[in-house]
């Protein structure tokens, strides 16, 4: 099983460009079964997700055209209207958002059999809120040795539909989904996530008549057929945070490209009050050496609250702080696993309930740790960065399914960092 070595106490000097958001890509992807015309996808993150994806939705009769994706990050999606409506567990299990392909296959085939989603266990994530709200729909829903099934004779129609709590897979489910569907669907307690702000404007492309109104609400018109399109995925915001504080804790001259600024206003407010030096311009930012000397208190939200997707990096951060702050866990029950870790590296990290207080350290040392998750995992990189000694973090699949040639990258701007 492969490996990440690093040796610590370099500084990141030079230029890291930032890819394609995996968040926004995979529901964009599925949205591919709506219609029989082929989209296309620019600035695609190459990543073990996008993959996995792919299989799925070739697996349903999607051709994933991935030729271009190593060399351009662009792929070609084309839906060849077939009889397979079923998306089976070896494919899905390696991947939650598996689960968006439900939604389109509804709309589309009147039917699908979804395995019961995998993936990374941070949290419960449950499905009956996609199911629930395409039920009102017209869906019929039967839970089968694993399998969730599912028909709409009639086509699906449209109807008002509240989310019972904000969640952003079946909000993008329940939007592909009303495209189709017979007349008007309003949904309100939406996610509103950039992500999901992308899927809109791709489906609008598409020609789908989609209307986000004030309060999480939006309103769709049903129409008969989407078409193809060309669309442009936004840049990743988790990444954006994730470098910015890779240079901050390193000291050294990072420069991050590809910057959308208004999908990270809630990051850099966190950094502002910690007191990271950040100079921005058009669409980069170049960190600037600075003292953390602050405390902070940090509730993970929905957006536009802090992501809980950088939580466990800004652990990281807050551990060089002179003082001690506080992380409130509110988005899934079970992430602080990367915690047990970097305390064994130096951290000063106390969990009570869906808390921790992350206290100053005398500085982290190598150790070797094993990877839990996706945002553990690329935790557990930024410590070893500036850690004494060697590192050497197991399980890294969990980082090649979310962040696109991060060894490149981050050696590319001089940490010695390498695959084993």
């Amino acid at each position: 099983m492969e490996k990440i070595v690093i040796i610590g106490e370099e500084p990141l000097q030079g230029t890291i460009a930032i890819s394609g958001s995996k968040n926004a890509s995979l529901p964009l992807m599925a949205a591919s079964i709506l219609t029989d015309e082929t989209i296309t996808l620019n600035n695609t993150p190459n990543l073990a997700d996008i993959h996995t994806m792919g299989s799925v939705l070739d697996s349903l009769g999607v051709n994933f055209d991935k030729t271009r994706l190593i060399d351009n990050n662009q792929i070609q999606l084309t839906y060849k209207e077939s009889n397979r409506a079923l998306a089976e567990y070896d494919l899905v299990r390696k991947m939650r958002a598996s689960i968006l392909v439900l939604g389109p296959l509804l709309a589309r085939k009147r039917e699908a059999t979804v395995s019961m989603p995998g993936g990374c266990a941070i949290g419960a994530r449950p499905v009956n809120i996609h199911v629930d709200a395409l039920a009102k729909l017209g869906g019929e829903f039967n839970l089968e040795k694993g399998y969730i099934k599912c028909e709409a004779k009639s086509g699906l129609k449209g109807a008002k539909i509240k989310l019972p709590m904000i969640s952003v897979g079946a909000t993008e489910n329940i939007i592909m989904a009303a495209t189709l569907a017979k007349g008007e669907t309003e949904i309100s307690n939406i996610a509103i996530e950039p992500e999901i702000i992308d899927l809109i404007d791709c489906l609008k492309a598409m020609g789908g008549k989609i209307e986000i109104q004030p309060d999480r609400k939006v309103l769709i018109q049903g129409v008969d057929e989407l078409h193809g399109t060309t669309h442009t995925i936004i840049p990743d915001r988790i990444e954006v945070g994730t470098y910015i504080i890779a240079g901050a804790i390193t000291k050294g001259e990072l420069e991050i490209k590809n910057i959308n600024f208004e999908h990270i206003e809630n990051l850099l407010l966190a950094f502002d009050n910690l007191g990271i030096d950040l100079l921005k311009d058009k669409d980069s930012l170049k960190i600037k050496e600075s003292n953390i000397n602050k405390s902070i208190e940090l509730d993970t939200k929905e957006y536009p609250g802090f992501p809980t997707d950088l939580q466990a990096q800004m652990m990281v951060l807050l551990s060089l702080s002179k003082n001690s702050s506080v992380i409130r866990e509110n988005i899934f029950e079970n992430r602080f696993m990367h915690v047990p870790e970097l305390n064994r590296m130096g951290a000063n990290i106390e969990i009570i309930g869906s808390q921790a207080t992350v206290k100053p350290c005398s500085g982290f040392s190598g150790a070797q740790v094993m990877a839990t998750d996706l945002r553990a995992s690329v935790s557990l990189v930024l410590a070893s960065l500036i850690a004494k000694g060697e590192t050497t973090i197991n399980r890294v699949y969990h980082l090649d399914r979310g962040y696109e040639k991060l060894e490149d990258k981050l050696a590319a701007c001089g940490a010695n960092i390498k695959r084993v």
